[in-house]
């Protein structure tokens, strides 16, 4: 801007392993939402490279990144983009439709726990069951990569965690590369790997032995 040059990243080297589950931790500010709209196609990185299955992202047209965000990856983010007029079945149907090999909305829903609200629209849902919407739209056309932002940040913690579980149980049921950033250092319990930024670089980056459960982490 001008004469000022804001690096929102650099120095960012980071691996995100098939089927397993990295949380992102650091203020607001810190990068961590920035790589993550890159890693999703959503923002081109001014420099470096970006590899997804051999492919460099940083080269897609207008037209690969959106077939990558259409075909491979699901977001979910920390307020639901939920269709007011729409039910929660006809709100992941959205996204069925355009997938080459999805699930049945009302499959993706009974994942996450609510099979008895398909045909409830988000005004009649809690904010927990509209993020458990949310989470069942972005799973539903099976992305290899599911990238959660803030996905608790508007909810209470006894919601956010049943939002954490539902995660949890997506990451380990069907393998997705799942990753979540989150302010929250406790979430981090939960990941096979924990990355924390700060100033737009990774100032730690280690692996949890194993996994909490998400009814041990308190905040």
């Amino acid at each position: 801007m001008g004469e000022i040059t804001v690096h929102a990243l650099r120095d960012v080297n980071l691996d995100l392993q098939q089927g397993e589950m990295t949380v992102l931790l650091g203020a607001s500010g810190s990068g961590k939402s920035t790589l993550l709209n890159i890693i999703g196609g959503l923002d081109v990185a001014s420099s470096g490279e970006v590899n997804y299955m051999g492919r460099n992202l940083s080269e897609f047209t207008e037209r690969q990144l959106t077939d990558y965000r259409r075909f491979h990856v699901g977001f979910v983010f920390q307020f639901y983009n939920l269709i007011s007029s729409l039910t929660a079945r006809e709100n992941v149907a959205l996204v069925t439709e355009l997938a080459s090999d999805p699930m049945q909305p009302e499959e993706a829903l009974a994942m996450v726990g609510l099979s008895d609200r398909v045909n409830h629209f988000p005004s009649q849902l809690s904010g927990g069951e509209q993020q458990r919407v949310a989470i069942a739209r972005a799973i539903a056309k099976r992305p290899n990569i599911l990238l959660c932002d803030e996905p608790t940040g508007a909810l209470d913690a006894e919601t956010g965690k049943l939002v954490l579980k539902v995660l949890d149980r997506v990451n380990t049921e069907t393998r997705t590369t799942t990753a979540i950033i989150t302010h929250n250092a406790a979430i981090g319990a939960m990941g096979d790997t924990v990355v924390r930024m700060s100033s737009g670089s990774i100032a730690e980056h280690h692996r949890n032995a194993s996994r909490a459960d998400v009814d041990s982490i308190e905040w």
